[in-house]
C-alpha cells in the first residue's frame, strides 16, 4: 500500500494536533498487514514472487515476474475505498485533492504496467486474504499455462 506522492512540507497544512501528526506517521508505506498475510498465503502456496518490485512502475506490492503479473493491495482511506474510505474533516479541500491524485496516480501506473505486457490486479485491504489468494493464484495459473498447439490447418489440438 502507499500512501503519499511526496508532498513537499511546505505544501501541507499544519497538523490538527501532535497526536495525529504521530498517527500518521507511525503508519506504513509496505509490508502492512492485509499485505502480509496475502503474501504469507501465496508463499504456503508455493507461490513465488518480488516484494514491491523497484524496476516496476507503481512499485507493486506483489511482482510475479514469469507471469507478469503486479499484484497491489490498496489501502481504503488513501485509495478511496467505496465502502470505506473516509474524508477527513480537517483541512479537507487539501485531503480531496491529494486523495484524489492518489486514485489518478493509480490509474497511471495501471496504464503503465500493462503498456509493459504486465496483467494489473488490485484489492482492497479489507478483502479476505484467502479469497485474494484464490484470485491472484487462478490469474498466476491461467498466464503460466501455455497456449494449446496449433496444427497447420489452423485448429487447436
Amino acid at each position: 500500500m502507499t500512501s503519499g506522492s511526496g508532498e513537499s512540507a511546505a505544501r501541507r497544512p499544519a497538523p490538527l494536533s501532535e497526536a495525529v501528526s504521530n498517527q500518521m506517521k507511525r503508519m506504513r508505506r509496505a509490508s502492512t498487514k492485509p499485505e502480509l498475510l496475502i503474501r504469507r498465503e501465496l508463499h504456503r502456496r508455493g507461490l513465488r514472487f518480488r516484494i514491491n518490485h523497484p524496476v516496476l512502475p507503481g512499485r507493486p506490492d506483489i511482482a510475479f515476474t514469469r507471469a507478469r503479473l503486479a499484484v497491489f493491495v490498496d489501502g481504503c482511506f488513501w485509495h478511496q475505498c467505496p465502502k470505506h474510505g473516509v474524508m477527513p474533516k480537517n483541512n479537507r479541500e487539501w485531503w480531496q485533492a491529494k486523495l484524489r491524485r492518489n486514485v489518478e496516480r493509480d490509474r497511471e501506473k495501471d496504464a503503465a504496467l500493462t503498456a509493459l505486457g504486465w496483467q494489473v490486479r488490485h484489492f482492497w485491504e479489507h478483502e479476505d486474504p484467502v479469497a485474494v489468494a484464490d484470485e491472484v493464484e487462478q490469474t498466476w495459473r491461467h498466464l503460466r499455462t501455455p497456449p494449446a498447439p496449433v496444427s497447420r490447418s489452423g485448429r487447436r489440438l
